[in-house]
């Protein structure tokens, strides 16, 4: 079932003309949405990763539904493989069980330069678009639970941090974890074996966080460099400018055949 229409597309609220000039019509949320999946072969050989359906709709609608209920209704998404059938789907107004209509804009990547950017530069590349604080996850990550909430905004921009990101307890696959989490709440750059967690993807930032000075590329990285986030992420927690929190609700890296697999078999059995 597509969520758009030729009437919703024509509105003028979602209007091709949605340019990012103004605070009111910036993206205040990223999905991620580019990646080619590789491990999740053959299922992404015909369709992108995010597509693909948990419960009954594609995993990155999930988040846009909760993003909206959280008021998010400017959404960006960023796509490079098969991209063009996340647009087909839900156009530029999408209307959203339980939400209602939201408003898209997309950073094609693989329409731009023929290959996706990584994480930090296709962030970097939708910049111009993005509020000066904005929420960023990935579509492929099933967390049905995940408050997308005004207050931890609002305590994040008042903060001095550059970013403020969600650890999760280790899953299976990853069993040594990614970042430390100090008790005053920063997330910490620490090696094995001191005590990590799992980044979840979901994380604030400010545009600060991807200035030129800090990633080498210029707002709306025209050259089209591919450049991973962790190293920057990293980067700032030693400056001591990243803070976290632990989220223990239900999360999956929805990564293999077998974890989607287990997630709708779950459901199915409810």
């Amino acid at each position: 079932m597509r969520l758009n229409t030729s009437e919703s597309n024509l509105q003028t609220d979602a209007s091709q003309e949605w340019a990012g000039t103004s605070a009111e019509t910036l993206a205040t949320a990223m999905v991620l949405a580019a990646g080619r999946g590789e491990r999740m072969r053959p299922l992404t050989d015909s369709m992108p990763k995010p597509m693909l359906a948990v419960q009954g709709k594609p995993l990155m609608q999930w988040h846009m539904q909760a993003l909206a209920k959280a008021g998010h209704h400017d959404q960006l998404i960023n796509t490079a493989w098969l991209g063009p059938q996340i647009e087909s789907h839900f156009g530029l107004n999408p209307d959203l069980p339980e939400v209602g209509r939201i408003r898209l804009r997309y950073s094609h990547e693989g329409k731009d330069f023929g290959y996706a950017l990584e994480t930090a530069g296709g962030i970097v590349r939708a910049l111009p678009f993005l509020a000066p604080v904005f929420w960023v996850l990935a579509g492929d990550i099933y967390a049905p639970d995940f408050q997308f909430a005004e207050v931890d905004m609002a305590k994040f921009q008042n903060s001095q941090n550059l970013a403020h990101i969600w650890l999760v307890p280790n899953p299976a696959h990853n069993p040594d974890g990614d970042f430390g989490l100090s008790e005053q709440g920063q997330a910490l750059n620490v090696p094995k074996p001191a005590q990590r967690f799992t980044f979840s993807t979901f994380a604030l930032y400010k545009q600060a966080f991807f200035s030129p000075e800090l990633t080498g590329m210029p707002s709306g990285n025209p050259q089209g460099k591919a450049a991973p986030l962790e190293p920057l992420l990293r980067a700032a927690m030693d400056r001591g400018q990243v803070s976290a929190s632990l989220y223990t609700g239900a999360w999956t890296d929805v990564g293999t055949p077998e974890r989607l697999r287990e997630l709708n078999q779950s459901s199915a059995a409810l």
